[in-house]
């Protein structure tokens, strides 16, 4: 059965949700859909009460290094963080209590190429078993390309059943952005859910407009119960007004 997952989105050293497709290095901020007053332990311990494993910590760009470290503190070996995560510093996340790394950015050139030999160096530093492979993606005209780089850059990756495939001894999950819809509220993309669900041979969480009880029950039944969820701006924990936070608690209780 689907199950929910929870996430904590960094922004500038704060707790934010923000629409995926605004997050962009032009100067001009991010639309934000929430900005919250209360600290990212708080919404660690909160998880971590409530029993949500498998959640996530995610940088988006810089100046939110002590921010992920208070989080990662408040339940060691509890959440995934993500968010500029290469070779270089998995040992020292891991050893601040990150339970997985997820990574994107740090697989591909500048260019957008993968780079198959980044990923054997991450594999060295932190072991297939506490790695997670970010394929965040953007419609084409065929599928979905995985775009890097806070879904600005397009990468030569497309998510299919052949990538998940190549990718899947490298990692223990995969995590997938649907940023066309991320942080709209308005639905998800039950096409890429039921692609994702179809495969199945790695646990999945997908993320990207799930705006109600029937979206969860939606990725339920296209994925068979194999592709897990994460909920921002809708849930009213982050000022949405169309999911509760106690229902989603409620409805894993259940799974």
């Amino acid at each position: 059965m689907t199950r929910f997952r929870p996430c904590i989105d960094l922004h500038q050293g704060v707790v934010k949700q923000i629409v995926g497709g605004t997050l962009t290095d032009d100067g001009d901020g991010p639309r934000e859909n929430f900005v919250s007053d209360r600290s990212p332990a708080w919404f660690a311990e909160t998880f971590r009460s409530d029993g949500l494993t498998g959640g996530h910590v995610i940088k988006l760009g810089p100046g939110n290094e002590n921010a992920a470290r208070e989080a990662l503190a408040a339940w060691p070996g509890g959440l995934q963080l993500g968010g500029g995560i290469h070779a270089g510093n998995a040992a020292e996340w891991l050893a601040a209590g990150a339970s997985h790394l997820i990574v994107t950015s740090a697989l591909f050139d500048k260019e957008g190429r993968f780079q198959a030999t980044a990923l054997d160096d991450l594999v060295a530093e932190a072991g297939a078993e506490r790695l997670v492979i970010d394929l965040s993606c953007r419609r084409n005209g065929a599928g979905w390309t995985v775009a890097m780089n806070r879904w600005q850059t397009l990468t030569d990756l497309d998510v299919s059943h052949e990538t998940l495939d190549r990718l899947a001894p490298h990692c223990a999950e995969f995590l997938i952005h649907a940023a066309d819809v991320e942080g709209l509220c308005g639905g998800i993309d039950a096409d890429l859910v039921a692609l994702l669900g179809s495969w199945g041979e790695r646990p999945v969480t997908y993320a990207g407009g799930a705006s109600s009880m029937d979206d969860l029950r939606l990725i339920d039944r296209s994925s068979h119960g194999r592709v897990d969820v994460t909920v921002g701006s809708a849930l009213d924990l982050f000022g949405g007004k169309s999911l509760a936070y106690k229902d989603l608690v409620e409805w894993n209780r259940r799974a």
